[in-house]
C-alpha cells in the first residue's frame, strides 16, 4: 500500500490521529535481553511483542505506521505497518530512516520502541491532547521513587530532587517539522524528546503507565504476560 492510500479506522479515536504518522523503532538486537532471538520478536502470548504493538497502533492510525526494522528482517508484509524500512547502526539513526518515510504533509509524528507491546488509550490521549493543545512534543513519564546518585568514577558528586524526575517511555509525539529539524544534524540520542530539547522545542510530560513498560528483562516479558493473561489491558475498539 503507498502512503496516499493509507486509511484510517471508520471512526477515529483522537482527531489529531489523522495528521499523524507513527515511526515504530524494531531495528535493535536486543542484546541485553540474552537471547538469539531479538526481544521484539519474542512470543507474548499467542502473538509477537512486535504484534501486540503494530496492533495497537492500527486501530489508532490505520496503515499511517513506518515500521524500522533490521536489514535481515526487512520485508513488505508486516502486519498493521503501512511501510517497512532498514534502520541504521544507532536509534537515532532508525528514527530517521523511518521519518524519512512520512510524508511531508504529516502534521504529527510518533515515534515508539517496539519493546514496549502494550499502549495506554489514557496515555495516548493525554499525549495528543498536549501536542495539539501547542506543545513541540509530549511524552510519558512516571515517577521515579528510588533515591538518584550521579556518579562520576566511582564516587557520588550530586544527589537531584526525586520530585523533579521522572522515568520516560514512549511514545513520545512531536510536529512533524521540528522534528525533522532536530534531526537535521544526525546528532545520536537515547529518545527524540532529548534531541528536541536541544533545539529548543518546548516538551510536555504527561503521566505515564505500567502498561507500557518496555522488555528488557525476562521478568519485564512475564510481567507483560500476565497483564494479558488477567485481560487487564484496556481494549480501545
Amino acid at each position: 500500500m503507498s502512503q496516499n492510500e493509507s486509511p484510517l479506522p471508520d471512526q477515529l479515536i483522537h482527531p489529531a490521529a489523522s495528521p499523524s504518522w507513527v515511526i515504530v523503532v524494531a531495528a535493535g538486537s536486543g542484546s541485553r535481553f540474552g537471547s538469539e532471538i531479538p526481544k521484539q520478536y519474542l512470543a507474548l502470548g499467542d502473538r509477537r511483542v512486535l504484534d501486540h504493538c503494530l496492533e495497537s497502533f492500527r486501530r489508532w492510525f490505520g496503515q499511517q505506521v513506518v515500521l524500522v526494522v533490521h536489514a535481515d528482517r526487512c520485508k513488505d508484509d508486516e502486519p498493521g505497518a503501512g511501510c517497512v524500512v532498514t534502520g541504521g547502526s544507532t536509534r537515532s539513526e532508525s528514527v530517521r530512516c523511518g521519518l524519512a518515510m512520512v510524508p511531508v504533509t504529516a502534521e504529527f509524528v510518533l515515534v515508539h520502541d517496539a519493546a514496549r507491546p502494550l499502549i495506554d488509550p489514557k496515555v495516548m490521549t493525554d499525549l495528543l491532547d498536549a501536542i495539539v493543545g501547542g506543545a513541540d512534543g509530549a511524552i510519558p513519564g512516571v515517577p521515579v521513587t528510588d533515591t538518584i546518585k550521579r556518579v562520576v568514577n566511582g564516587f557520588v558528586v550530586e544527589t537531584p530532587n526525586r520530585n523533579e524526575l521522572v522515568a520516560v517511555q514512549t511514545p513520545q509525539v512531536f510536529r512533524a517539522d521540528i522534528l525533522r529539524r532536530a534531526h537535521a544534524d544526525g546528532a545520536d540520542a537515547t529518545d527524540d524528546a532529548a534531541l528536541v530539547e536541544q533545539y529548543g522545542g518546548r516538551i510536555a510530560v504527561v503521566p505515564g503507565s505500567l502498561m507500557l513498560r518496555k522488555v528488557t528483562t525476562l521478568a519485564d516479558l512475564e510481567y507483560l504476560k500476565d497483564v494479558l493473561a488477567a485481560q487487564e489491558w484496556v481494549d480501545v475498539t
